[in-house]
């Protein structure tokens, strides 16, 4: 079988339940062990205030770099699978939640899906995410 080419993509990470600090670092231990992911680098952490969704608390919320073999929607599994296990129960869309995985960008796909858009259709109106690129792609040309 052919060796499968890297792609290098961006994933939004948050938390606003339970210790948000301590979910994001288990949520990051779990990404380095899905086989086909490497991480890269991880943008500072930034306390935010909820975008929509019913009354809720603060977020941490980073970026982090990683290169991968899986393709988007299996890298999206993997994602949902973390989340999961981690405590995360979709009931309703922008509800507090102890984990979030959002890939942001994927190499240079475009992807329009009922289950996956890329690049992430609300990351620019994300101040974290913003930033977060930014300081990954200037650590990469220091």
């Amino acid at each position: 079988m052919p060796k499968r080419r890297s792609t290098t993509a961006y994933v939004g990470i948050g938390s606003n339940l339970g210790d948000r600090k301590s979910n994001i670092e288990k949520a990051i231990r779990l990404v380095e062990l899905v086989k086909g992911v490497r991480l890269k680098n991880i943008s500072s952490i930034y306390e935010t205030d909820p975008a929509g969704g019913p009354k809720q608390g603060k977020f941490l919320n980073g970026v982090f770099k990683i290169e991968t073999t899986l393709n988007p929607l299996e890298l999206l599994c993997e994602f949902q699978k973390i989340e999961k296990h981690l405590g995360r129960k979709k009931r309703i869309k922008n509800a507090p939640r102890t984990i979030d995985l959002d890939i942001l960008l994927f190499g240079s796909k475009k992807i329009d899906d009922k289950k996956l858009t890329i690049p992430h259709p609300r990351m620019h109106k994300r101040e974290f995410v913003l930033k977060g690129l930014r300081e990954l792609r200037q650590a990469r040309m220091l």
